[in-house]
């Protein structure tokens, strides 16, 4: 007998982007000290932009050196001005293994036609062989895959040099993983992540190096205003001190820095990265008792701790047609929000068919223990049709 669960998480959500709010988050709270209806240039909101900015340096343990700026365009359009405004210089290397990394090499190829570029790819669930990158090269990669669940298990295999840039798009990784920042040039995320903040903004880290680069590689492109981090031959200062490309909403400036502030009051980084482990550890202990699912990364060392991408492994399944399998997963999924006991948990669009389900510090472990259940459940009601 299929008997449904009693216990339901208190907060079902579950979404690898924008991802849970923290707890005890309340949209009065940010209110209270957001500037709203106020410019971004006049002097309190200004200083609220820069006491953001130097948060998540103190929050990050950034060395010495590294600059942080707020930009537009969520994580895509901060990784896109990366790109735009750094590379070209050398011969790059475009590391793939999920969604967004083949965005950016197809861009670095078709848009930005870079003259020598590499693509060194790999499937879902994999990784490239990250030991056979060239040491000159510069680099493009995710730490952490939000769409395939791969993230890196660490940066041995980044050989310094200050030749060459490494460029990080580390969206799903940043607060719930530890970066090696000392071997990172250029790095992107967003508020909408690990923060459970607000879309739209991006937040741009550089080292030393990558503003050399900036200051001295000015390459023959056009290059849009809201991405511009250089004019007439010298770096934006004001950039790395709040005064941001466009015009922010301050809600989200607020929003981020209650975020921010909530990290602080819990312990910092080393609290963040241990609730995402935990929440991953509960997760995994259940897929590794479940003879139905499986996580999508086999090398137990490569699963990301916060969009752990699932795949369906029962034998009646996988005798199922692709379209019977979508159907499947689509009912699989429709059932558990109808039930109020998991929310935009499906796999993306362009990963194999599967489940996603995020374990960052923003989401509670009681509510994935009470999450379990419900997945057991909804299966054995949803396969017994086919």
């Amino acid at each position: 007998m299929n008997i449904k669960p009693l216990l339901k998480p208190s907060r079902p959500f579950f979404s690898s982007g924008p991802c849970p709010k923290r707890p005890g988050w309340s949209a009065k709270a940010v209110d209270k000290i957001a500037y709203l209806g106020r410019s971004h240039r006049a002097k309190k909101p200004l200083q609220q932009i820069k006491n953001l900015i130097n948060l998540t340096g103190e929050i990050l343990e950034l060395p010495e050196g590294y600059r942080v700026a707020i930009v537009p365009g969520s994580d895509t359009g901060a990784f896109e001005l990366l790109m735009w405004s750094l590379l070209g210089k050398n011969e790059t290397t475009m590391l793939v293994w999920e969604s967004f990394g083949s965005d950016w090499a197809n861009d670095a190829i078709n848009q930005l036609k870079l003259e020598r570029c590499k693509v060194d790819k790999a499937e879902y669930g994999e990784l490239p062989k990250l030991n056979e990158v060239s040491n000159s090269s510069d680099i493009c990669f995710t730490w952490n895959g939000t769409t395939s669940g791969a993230r890196v298990p660490n940066s041995n295999w980044i050989k310094k040099n200050d030749d060459r840039l490494v460029l990080c798009d580390a969206t799903s990784a940043v607060f719930s993983q530890e970066l090696d920042w000392e071997k990172l040039d250029a790095v992107s995320f967003s508020w909408q992540k690990v923060l459970g903040g607000e879309g739209g903004h991006g937040v741009i880290v550089l080292s030393p190096n990558a503003i050399k680069r900036l200051s001295t590689f000015h390459p023959e492109r056009p290059m849009p205003k809201i991405f511009r981090l250089v004019k007439n031959g010298k770096l934006i200062e004001g950039v790395y001190e709040g005064e941001t490309l466009n015009t922010p909403s301050m809600f989200c400036v607020a929003d981020a820095l209650d975020s921010l502030s909530w990290i602080k009051e819990i312990g910092g980084l080393k609290e963040t990265i241990r609730r995402s482990d935990k929440n991953f550890e509960c997760l995994q202990g259940w897929v590794d008792e479940t003879p139905w699912i499986e996580n999508l990364v086999s090398e137990p060392s490569n699963r990301s701790n916060t969009s752990v991408c699932l795949k369906f492994t029962d034998e009646r399944l996988l005798t199922l047609n692709k379209d019977q399998q979508a159907d499947f997963i689509k009912k699989f999924v429709e059932l558990l929000e109808e039930e109020n006991a998991a929310f935009d948990i499906k796999g993306h669009r362009n990963a194999p068919p599967g489940l996603r389900i995020w374990c960052g510090a923003t989401v509670n472990r009681d509510d994935i223990q009470n999450l379990l259940p419900w997945l057991d459940w909804c299966f054995k009601k949803i396969i017994s049709k086919y």
